[in-house]
């Protein structure tokens, strides 16, 4: 009969029973640690040279090849002596995994072949430790201590209602633009100026029911949950019908009535909700009161004169009419191809404003509403103005100081926000970033575009445009220069940018142009901002909001409060910080790397504890998507005050830590 013992093959004649003691002797025990023998051969002897590497919640062991050998057992413990099989390698390394980082571990290895085990090695240890964080790329420093805090109205849009569905989850909505100048409130009738044929029409809305184009937008933006700014007619005419185009020679005043800022100068009679239109003029207090009145008990301009105080929900503020430093081309029908003068503007501003703030003192005012860095500087070159780049005197400082003086003589500020508009004037060289709005975009393109926020801010940087090459010949810097010209001339006045853009609304490069635009306005104190879209789709741009808001798809947004960050190397790395006063410990960061390279970045300086939850947006995650928006790409432990993450190139990174 024939035996088959691990490999050894005996023929044993069934009577000689004897021979069987002898077979059994000759198996070498599977588990043991002594070298068993018999049949004409050895186990093997004890690996030599065993060493453990530690690595990351892993363990390397090598050794020495043992003569005969065809197996070998790895065994392992957390005690000394007490090893326990774990692996059987047929070569002369194994590299244990899945271990604890920080805690020691204990091994032996022996080896076998068919004739036994070997006694095991000597013993080893080893701790596997977690590697050091990758050197960074950029330091992004943090001091909690200089904070600012961050005004819910920078995350708003014009004319939210017809914007890209799904929205982001907005805060302020504005009824603005070059249709609103000539807006008669009492038949909702307005002209559309140089955007079309500068026709009378009814096309803000075809209700005859005084006050309707403004009333339904503040109810829709109340139904949607976000605070209102209207605009208020300042220019000095508005639509008198709905028959067309207005025809030259301008200003053909015929088809338009005159505005008045104060009725009781020059009717008597109280307001109305439903005033005469067959008069020739139309009254602005006259139009807050009535707006007022179509929302009974709310104070949607704050509390009246006389009256208890009142917070409401979702405030509507008042704009001083568009971008006047245009009126001469935008409005010619009424203005004429001469621009009013900054003085005579200056003038009008005082008398409105004071009109409104008889009735309701609370209410909060914006303006000039510059239409961009030409009103700004020299009021679309006024000839009354000499300004120089490093001057106190440009538009800003005249009208910063004739509305102070206004103020202290009307005993409160009359003027609440200085309000303009920015579209980018940074070129690649040949095309304005604003008209950059393809899916494809040269490197020089999207470097022009994402670079181009920092001209908000950064007094290191210096775009190419014609503001900095024929009349700055430095960076420009805008919210810097009027926040110090503020601080010199009308301390407490508010900044807004109610219409802006950037450019790249079909690219990645718009969600970082956003996104950088959402930071500066929360760290540089601005109090409302609104993104004007664009013709055509403009998803990418959209979900620079999502960054910030719903960042998680549900409602998770950043905090209330700006912490000073500072980059090691802005032009690739830039980090917005921010705590969130209604959870205590909560931080979120905004990390955005504008370079075509993965970057190493530490944030230092900010106590975190406790799990970051991070989403982010790339050119990858965004394929396909629609909205575009962040996904989640993990989570990360956090403890003490540094956190270092690879930030891919071309992304925004939200993390959230709680």
């Amino acid at each position: 009969m024939l035996f088959s013992a691990r490999g050894l093959r005996v023929l044993v004649l069934l009577s000689s029973l004897a021979a069987i003691p002898l077979l059994l002797a000759g198996c070498g025990g599977y588990g043991s640690n002594g070298a068993g023998g018999g049949g004409g051969g050895n186990p093997p002897p004890a690996p030599m040279g065993f060493t453990a590497t530690p690595g990351n919640a892993q363990v390397t062991l090598n050794w020495t090849a043992s003569s005969g050998a065809t197996t070998y057992y790895v065994k392992r413990s957390t005690t000394a002596g007490a090893e326990t099989q774990i692996a059987t390698p047929t070569s002369t390394s194994y590299t244990d995994t899945g271990l604890t980082n920080g805690t020691k571990y204990f091994y032996v290895v022996s080896a076998y072949n068919s004739y036994g085990q070997s006694p095991n090695s000597a013993e080893v240890n080893a701790t596997p430790v977690a590697p050091p964080p990758p050197v960074a790329d950029v330091t992004i420093t943090i001091d909690p201590t200089k904070t600012k805090p961050i005004s819910p109205y920078i995350y708003g849009t014009n004319f939210y209602s017809g914007n890209t569905a799904p929205q982001p989850n907005l805060t302020l909505d504005r009824a603005g633009g070059n249709r609103w100048t000539a807006y008669n409130w009492e038949t909702n009738a307005s002209n559309a100026g140089s955007d079309f044929n500068y026709q009378n029409d009814n096309y803000l809305s075809a209700s005859n029911v005084p006050t309707e184009a403004v009333r339904s937008f503040v109810a829709g933006d109340q139904g949607a949950g976000l605070a209102s700014l209207v605009t208020f007619q300042l220019q000095g005419y508005v639509s008198a019908d709905e028959s067309g185009p207005v025809l030259r020679p301008f200003p053909n005043l015929a088809r338009f009535k005159q505005v008045i800022e104060k009725k009781s100068t020059k009717d008597a009679a109280p307001f109305t909700t439903a005033p005469p239109t067959t008069d020739a003029y139309v009254y602005m207090d006259e139009f807050a009161w009535a707006l007022d009145q179509k929302f009974p008990g709310q104070g949607i301009f704050g509390a009246a004169a006389g009256l208890p105080g009142i917070t409401p929900a979702h405030p509507t503020f008042i704009s001083l009419d568009n971008e006047p430093d245009l009126w001469n081309s935008t409005h010619e029908e009424v203005q004429g191809s001469t621009n009013i003068s900054s003085s005579n503007y200056i003038a009008k501003t005082v008398t409105l404003s004071e009109a409104l703030k008889d009735h309701f003192p609370n209410l909060i005012i914006f303006g000039p509403v510059n239409y961009g860095f030409g009103g700004i500087y020299s009021w679309q070159g006024d000839p009354s103005l000499s300004p120089t780049p490093n001057g106190a005197n440009w538009f800003a400082d005249k009208y910063l100081a004739g509305i102070q003086t206004a103020s202290a003589a009307y005993g409160k500020p009359i003027v609440d926000v200085y309000d303009f508009h920015w579209y980018s004037e940074a070129t690649d060289g040949t095309t304005r970033v604003i008209n950059m709005t393809g899916s494809s975009l040269t490197d020089a393109q999207i470097q022009a575009i994402v670079q181009s926020p920092r001209s908000l801010w950064d007094s290191t940087f210096t775009e190419n445009s014609w503001i900095t090459n024929s009349v700055l010949h430095a960076p420009i810097s805008i919210l810097t220069r009027i926040q110090s010209k503020i601080d010199a001339e009308n301390q407490g006045m508010k900044l807004a940018i109610t219409e802006y853009e950037n450019g790249g609304f079909n690219h990645i490069a718009g969600t970082i142009a956003q996104a950088d635009n959402l930071g500066i306005f929360g760290s540089q104190g601005v109090f409302a901002a609104n993104f004007w879209p664009p013709n055509g789709t403009y998803s990418y741009a959209l979900a620079g909001f999502r960054a910030f808001r719903g960042f998680d798809g549900a409602n998770a947004s950043f905090g209330d409060t700006s912490l000073q960050a500072t980059s090691s190397a802005v032009q690739n790395v830039v980090v917005y910080a921010s705590s969130d006063s209604a959870t205590p410990g909560r931080i979120v960061f905004v990390a955005i790397n504008r370079s075509n390279a993965a970057k190493v970045t530490a944030i230092n300086g900010q106590a975190l504890s406790g799990t970051a939850h991070l989403y982010q947006m790339t050119a990858a995650s965004a394929q396909g998507q629609n909205p575009v928006q962040p996904v989640t790409v993990g989570t990360m432990p956090v403890s003490g005050s540094s956190l270092t993450i690879t930030l891919p190139a071309y992304s925004v990174t939200t993390i959230d830590v709680r």
